[in-house]
Order: structure tokens, then C-alpha cells, then sequence
């Protein structure tokens, strides 16, 4: 178990801090932009179908761009892929919230956000290794995947309040000022100009060919798929409850945080991945029991424990697989599965909420999960086995077959 004096150790290593700092910023409007997108298209358009068709058009862009903007960064540089990328996102945000309501005008904004999302997850990960020794890489994967769920508890509040409390054409401004301020932090960190990514030399995807990255593109599928289909089902359960879903779901990111933070010195084996999928899956089972506030929000405490740790997981086993360069590619197609996970939950939940009610929507947390479990399990000897070494990137003067995926 990690600590506070190892964290404290961690963060007092020259630059960790400040990056951990600048790229939560930069990513802060990751939690903000679906609400804001989906209160002012609604708003501008009297449609909830026309904000989930302009939300859609966004997911979409944001899951193919991924792969290939993070491998852009290899052959143009981090900075300028990420200057370029948030000047776009922001352009697009703004255009957004000034155009008129023609609903083909505003899935073409939504798609060009999307496409144009900085990769900052894939650069930030790319970096770390570059950071810490060897043996405070893991530590600093589940500090990381711990500190994320700020991001969650507070981003959706705050655009809520600015939208509609103030006006959602402000929420989406304010979403631009943030993208823009804290981009402009992380891109200007020293770390980001110091680490070079050399260009790949393998062909696009083939990175995919390496069981530990596949694993964790499918992992992240499943598991960001069984959280899309719990939030659904929150919602659908508290929605004329005031402050309850909110509050229910901040429980279920604090569960992430607390277990992320407690397991960050943990090695990391082959049943790592199935153990924290095996907490995901009890706790979202036992919300079955009953639909109670108090109850939901206990056992999705219980069920947030295992996803920091997995995620970490997730974020270990793939730059343990890859060279250095091949890194930025994979984090951007694990981040692809993870946004494709997210659409996939939700979908699957709203069907199953339309048609059976809320508890529909646990019970496809529960299935994403438990396949989740599965998958780690029956595939086991494909996760990497870092109990005696550390996660860092395979050098690329090695030969990437000497490690086993």
C-alpha cells in the first residue's frame, strides 16, 4: 500500500508536480464539454435528440482522432500537435455557442471539437517515464489515474451551475477560456519541450498487434462502458431527486480516488487487472439489492474502489509493452476504447432504462464489468507480469519482441 510519505516523495521530484498540475488543468474540460454541449444544443434547439446527434458527431471525432494525433507528436513534436489541436478545439467550442441553431452546422462543429481534442493523456504518459526513476513509475500511474477523478466530481458541477445559472452560450466560453489557459500551462511546462518522441517506424495500428495493448484498448472498453451504464442508471434513478445524483456519483469517483491512492505501491501481476475487475463487479452487482440513495451510494464506493487501480493498471502494462516511441499511438487507441466504451454503456443503459426502467441500466454495468473480469482472466498470460521490473517503455534499440506482451 502507497503511503502519503511515498507521494510526498513522488511530488517532491523536480517537474512531477507541476505536469500532474498543468495536465489535470488541460484536461479539465474533458468533464465539462459533454454537459455543456448537451444544455446548449438542447437549449438553442428545443431537442434533446438534436444535442445527442451534435454529442454523438463530437465522440465520434474525439475516437478517431486519437490514435492519430498522438502519433502525430512523434513526427511534428509535442508542442506543436498540441498547439495546433487546442487552437482548433477551441475555435470549434466557440463557434458552437455563436452559431445559429442549424442542426448540420452544429454536428460539424461538434465532429471538428472532437477530431481537434489535444491528446494530452497520450503526451502526459509519454513524459512520465521520462520524470520518475523506474521504481516510482507505477506509483505515479495510480496517482495519476487517482487525481483524474477530480476531474469528474468537480467539472460537471461547475459547468451545471455556469449554464444554467448564467447561460450556456458562458458555459461553453468558459469551457474555452479553460481549455486555452491550461493547455497553455502544459505546452509550456519544460518537461513537454524537453521530451522528444522519435517517429515510429512501424505502420499505423500495428501497435495494436501487441497483446498488452490490446488487452488494455478491450479492458478500457469495458470498464469505461460498465461506469457509462451506472451513471445512466443514476441518473434515470435520481433525476427527480434534486442534489442525489450528483452526489451519488461524486461518491462513486471518491471510491476511485480512495482506492487508486491506496493501491499506487501495489505490484502489479498477471491477475492484477482481473482482482480490480473483480471489485468493480461485486460492488455494481450489489446495487441490484436495492434502488435506496444510501445503499447505491455505498456499494458504488465499493465498486469505484477497483477503477483508478485498473486504469493504472491499464496505463502500466502499456508502456511496459511498447518501445518509446510506439507510446503516444497506444495511449491514444486505449483512450479510443475507452471513449468508445463510454457511448457504448450509455447507449446500451438509455435502451434499457427506455425499456425496462433504471435497474436496466445496473444491470449493464454489471455485464461490462463481469465480461471485464472475464476477459482478464481467460486472457491472463497476455497482461505483463511487472512484479520484478518496472513499467517503463522498451528502448528503441531493443528489439521489441524481447518482452513479453
Amino acid at each position: 500500500m502507497a503511503g502519503s510519505a511515498g507521494y510526498r516523495e513522488l511530488l517532491r521530484t523536480t517537474g512531477v508536480g507541476r505536469i500532474i498540475a498543468a495536465q489535470l488543468t488541460a484536461r479539465f474540460p474533458n468533464g465539462m464539454v459533454s454537459l455543456g454541449v448537451l444544455l446548449h444544443v438542447e437549449q438553442t434547439t428545443g431537442s434533446y435528440g438534436a444535442a445527442g446527434l451534435v454529442l454523438a458527431a463530437a465522440s465520434v471525432g474525439q475516437a478517431v482522432s486519437g490514435p492519430v494525433t498522438s502519433r502525430w507528436m512523434g513526427r511534428w513534436g509535442m508542442r506543436p500537435v498540441l498547439t495546433l489541436t487546442m487552437l482548433v478545439c477551441a475555435a470549434s467550442l466557440i463557434g458552437l455557442a455563436l452559431a445559429p441553431p442549424l442542426l448540420g452546422l452544429l454536428m460539424v462543429l461538434g465532429a471538428l471539437a472532437g477530431l481537434a481534442t489535444p491528446p494530452v493523456q497520450s503526451a502526459v504518459r509519454t513524459i512520465y517515464p521520462k520524470l520518475v526513476s523506474a521504481r516510482q513509475l507505477t506509483p505515479l500511474f495510480s496517482l495519476d489515474a487517482s487525481l483524474q477523478e477530480i476531474i469528474w466530481i468537480l467539472a460537471p458541477v461547475l459547468i451545471t451551475f455556469i449554464s444554467t445559472q448564467i447561460g450556456t452560450v458562458t458555459g461553453l466560453l468558459t469551457i474555452v477560456v479553460i481549455l486555452v489557459g491550461g493547455g497553455a500551462w502544459f505546452i509550456l511546462s519544460p518537461e513537454v519541450g524537453r521530451v522528444r518522441i522519435p517517429p515510429s517506424r512501424r505502420a499505423f495500428g500495428k501497435v495494436l498487434a501487441r497483446p498488452a495493448v490490446l488487452l488494455a484498448t478491450v479492458t478500457g472498453f469495458l470498464l469505461i462502458g460498465a461506469c457509462a451504464a451506472v451513471e445512466a442508471g443514476v441518473v434515470a434513478t435520481f433525476s427527480h431527486g434534486g442534489l442525489e445524483a450528483g452526489l451519488v456519483l461524486a461518491v462513486f469517483s471518491i471510491g476511485s480516488l480512495v482506492g487508486g491512492l491506496a493501491s499506487g505501491r501495489i505490484p502489479i501481476g498477471r491477475w492484477a487487472m482481473a482482482r480490480r475487475f473483480a471489485i468493480v463487479t461485486v460492488g455494481l452487482a450489489l446495487t441490484m439489492i436495492s434502488l435506496n440513495v444510501w445503499w447505491i451510494g455505498g456499494t458504488l464506493f465499493l465498486a469505484g474502489i477497483g477503477i483508478a487501480p485498473a486504469l493504472a493498471v491499464m496505463f502500466a502494462m502499456t508502456t511496459a509493452s511498447v518501445k518509446f516511441s510506439d507510446t503516444a499511438e497506444a495511449f491514444g487507441w486505449v483512450g479510443t476504447g475507452q471513449l468508445i466504451g463510454a457511448a457504448a454503456g450509455s447507449a446500451v443503459a438509455g435502451f434499457l432504462i427506455d425499456g425496462v426502467g433504471p435497474t436496466g441500466a445496473y444491470w449493464a454495468g454489471v455485464a461490462f464489468a463481469a465480461v471485464g473480469l472475464i476477459v482478464s482472466a481467460v486472457f491472463v498470460r497476455g497482461f505483463p507480469d511487472l512484479r520484478h521490473r518496472d513499467p517503463s517503455p522498451i528502448p528503441d534499440t531493443e528489439p521489441v519482441g524481447t518482452i513479453a506482451g
